[in-house]
């Protein structure tokens, strides 16, 4: 029994010796030590489910997907941030925040190497050994790197004065006009857009050239960026033909095919370039018309033709005109994203491009439709071996993200393109994905999508309506301009075509490079401030 004492009381002295220690380290605050102790021991069961749960859920959302040694590290850490974020770890941030460590705010790209570098410092605070080895300035930012070097294969280098890259949306005009395509390239684009959508191969051709011919003039190498349509879903034929301004409350039409006529009260009838749009609808189904200018409930069902209520309208109203896109968020479609159209524009694709943006791209399977299409394709076009040569690697492959499905499919989406081996990356087409998952989600569902993206080390593209005012009227709003600054955020930020895209081109080039100095990604980079005298 005095032996026992004995023992307890060496044990007890060493505790009290190590306390004493912690506590000089933190100048003699007890209950500092204490609390300290209690946030290792938190971040550390912490650490350990997250190691412990991020492999059931990457076998969950990735199978047997068979990777480069790369890119199992990419999707590694993308199951461990996704772990990570199934749990509330707010009380535990504001504990490490006021005790002066590091609040996890900015994981996405390193998690297990910050947690890591937190418990060495909580450990180190406490005079006990850490459990796992404070990462080398190499595997904290490993992440960093990898997610660089994805955006440098898919979208090409960025400027030296700027890391953020510019695409531009060419207008038809370009096609015979190598002047406004090399201007663009000397104000800042690094990235032509040709949207198949509008024009012809001829014309794709065209403009591909003009870009290819102006980067090497300029000694400035811009990538191509060719856009199939997918299946349009648009109104056609509208009846009146002059329309009518709708306002809440009032009834329009849509018929599946036909001419467009108007009954059962409705002030506008429109017919539909889908007829999958019409019968694949139910009572309460919502309908939003062009970007969402204009919703409406479906109110009545007849065998090919739907009656709408309007439910909500910019104020004055807005007018049904032909060839207006229509989002049905309600509605299981069943659409493929590949259409018949489609296949026919890969041939000019593979010929003219460096990758290729796909379109209500949803599930995993779309990936593998549109792999198995370019197949069929690279290599045995005329001109596409060439072209796959001068492209020094395969055909780039960008997922535009425009629909609740493809964000709730994200991870799996990133692992398929990731076992394709194809250089990969996500246009968060934010004019769609407003439209189908509601304006007031937009902004929540964009930085999640950043977020996810950075944490696989995926490079992103920031779009739709990037100042679009200076683009149609040469000068922007101030809510804009605080939109292009935040898309800094991203690998790329997308500019539609306009009259005053040239300036456009040429501010936000100023924007960005300037933003460089103030954030990197989710990390704001203090540089000095020169705004206040000394």
């Amino acid at each position: 029994m005095l032996q026992a004492q004995t023992h307890n009381e060496i044990a007890d002295d060493a505790a009290e010796a190590a306390d004493a220690k912690a506590i000089a380290a933190l100048g003699g605050d007890t209950a500092d030590a204490g609390e300290i102790k209690a946030v290792f021991d938190e971040v550390a069961a912490l650490r350990s489910a997250i190691a412990d749960a991020s492999q059931p859920l990457a076998d969950e959302l990735f199978g047997a997907t068979p990777l480069l040694a790369a890119d199992a590290a990419r999707l590694a850490n993308l199951s461990h941030y996704l772990t990570l974020r199934r749990r509330d770890i707010r009380p535990l941030q504001r504990q490490l925040m006021r005790l002066g460590f590091s609040s996890l705010g900015r994981l996405e790209s390193r998690v297990l190497p910050t947690l890591d570098a937190v418990l060495a410092s909580l450990a180190a605070a406490t005079a006990s050994a850490p459990p796992f080895s404070r990462p080398t300035e190499e595997t904290f930012f490993h992440g960093e790197q990898a997610l660089a070097a994805a955006a440098g294969d898919l979208l090409g280098a960025a400027p030296s004065h700027r890391r953020c890259r510019i695409m531009v949306t060419l207008p038809s005009e370009a096609a015979d006009a190598p002047d406004m395509v090399a201007d663009l390239v000397k104000r800042g684009m690094t990235i032509a857009r040709i949207n198949c959508a509008h024009d012809d191969r001829d014309a794709w051709l065209a403009m591909a050239a003009h870009v290819r011919e102006a980067g090497q003039r300029l000694a400035r190498p811009v990538k191509v960026l060719m856009d199939i349509a997918g299946p349009k879903i648009r109104t056609e034929t509208v009846a009146p033909a002059k329309g009518a301004k709708l306002q809440v409350g009032d009834l329009f039409r849509l018929v599946a095919e036909g001419e467009p006529g108007l009954a059962g009260g409705a002030r506008v009838c429109a017919s539909v370039s889908l007829p999958q749009i019409v019968t694949r609808l139910s009572l309460g189904d919502r309908i939003r018309y062009d970007d969402g200018k204009l919703e409406g409930v479906v109110e009545a069902l007849s065998e090919m033709a739907a009656l709408v209520r309007v439910t909500r309208c910019k104020t004055g109203g807005a007018k049904i005109k032909p060839e207006k896109g229509l989002n049905l968020p309600d509605t299981a479609l069943g659409l493929s994203p590949l259409t018949a159209k489609d296949e026919a524009d890969l041939m000019s694709v593979v010929e003219c491009a460096d990758m290729i943006g796909y379109s209500f791209v949803s599930r995993p399977e779309d990936i593998d439709l549109l792999e198995a299409a370019l197949a069929r394709h690279d290599g045995t076009t005329p001109g596409g071996a060439e072209r796959a040569a001068m492209r020094k690697g395969k055909l780039g492959l960008v997922a535009k993200i425009e629909h609740p499905d493809a964000v709730r499919n994200l991870p799996a989406l990133i692992a398929t393109a990731l076992r394709h081996r194809r250089p990969f990356g996500v246009m968060i087409a934010r004019g769609d994905l407003a439209a189908e998952i509601g304006f007031e989600r937009v902004a929540e569902m964009q930085e999640e999508i950043l977020w996810i993206c950075e944490a696989a080390a995926v490079p992103t593209i920031w779009a739709t309506q990037v100042l679009e005012d200076l683009v149609k009227t040469g000068l922007p709003s101030r809510g804009e301009m605080t939109d292009a600054a935040m898309a800094a955020r991203a690998e790329c930020v997308m500019l539609n075509k306009g009259p005053a895209v040239a300036e456009a081109v040429s501010l936000l080039d100023h924007l960005l490079s300037r933003m460089d100095g103030h954030m990197m990604k989710k990390t704001p980079m203090l540089r000095a401030l020169k705004s206040w005298p000394d």
